[in-house]
């Protein structure tokens, strides 16, 4: 059958951060390919209104940084779906002083974002991630952010919004997706003999609530001119998460328009 290398009928994936932006796209593009997805999300009404969108998918609510937390996730979605073969770690989370300047950011806030987006990933892959080494098969999907490896050009930031408020990169959020990679190619050669291959994605800047100002500056700093809309994001995870990624491990694709090229 023509496309079968894409299939993931049978696979049980656990999708986290599965209610925001780009989880609702990765979530309704695995389902298409045949996956029953695990829509993992600390907002649990946000989660079953992105499950009730998609087929084959139920809603989680859970806290990503809390391992007891994971532990009965897992028999959850074991239990309601089947055993998970894949594993997205799409969670990111934003702190109330997350735009404050560097110099003046809170530990406190700082510790809360790494908790999820590299502590809260970390925790995923010993739960799920040992699990799948422990049968033999797996895919583990880390989606991280162009600034986990290039740095924000700060002069976009002046003048622009999200959802009209003044926005910016925060240090923590650079720093969190790139120790992110790291862990990616970590654990492609700690697992590469067990059968779980894991790999990452980089999105570029995703259009959604930004301002006008934003937009046209952070394009003309694009190759192909534009940003990114949600589901060009989506083949990339189809792909690492299939059988047609079967001889790939850690790697990162980065999706982002050729912003990195320049």
């Amino acid at each position: 059958m023509a496309g079968a290398e894409f299939d993931l009928s049978g696979e049980v994936v656990v999708l986290t951060g599965g209610a925001g932006i780009l989880g609702a796209a990765f979530a309704a593009a695995l389902s298409r390919f045949g996956a029953s997805v695990a829509i993992v999300d600390r907002d649990g009404g946000k989660a079953k209104q992105s499950a009730q969108a998609v087929a084959r998918a139920r809603a989680y609510e859970a806290d990503i940084a809390d391992p007891k937390a994971l532990r009965r996730l897992e028999e959850q979605v074991a239990a309601e779906l089947g055993a998970p073969t894949v594993l997205v770690n799409n969670a990111a989370a934003k702190s109330a002083h997350f735009f404050a300047p560097f110099e003046q950011f809170p530990l406190e806030d700082w510790d809360q974002v790494m908790s999820v987006n590299l502590t809260g990933a970390m925790l995923c892959c010993q739960v799920f991630g040992a699990a799948m080494a422990e049968r033999g098969r797996g895919s583990i999907v880390n989606i991280l952010s162009i600034y986990g490896i290039v740095a924000p050009d700060q002069r976009i930031y002046h003048g622009s919004s999200y959802e009209g408020r003044a926005i910016n990169t925060p240090a923590v959020y650079s720093a969190s997706k790139a120790a992110l990679l790291g862990l990616t190619r970590y654990l492609a050669t700690y697992w590469s003999t067990r059968g779980v291959r894991v790999n990452a994605i980089t999105p570029g800047g995703v259009r959604s609530g930004q301002n006008d100002t934003f937009v046209e500056r952070y394009s003309a700093r694009v190759p192909l001119g534009r940003m990114a809309e949600r589901d060009e994001l989506s083949g990339a995870l189809v792909f690492l998460a299939s059988p047609a990624a079967s001889y790939v491990t850690g790697q990162n694709i980065v999706v982002d328009g050729g912003l990195s090229v320049w």
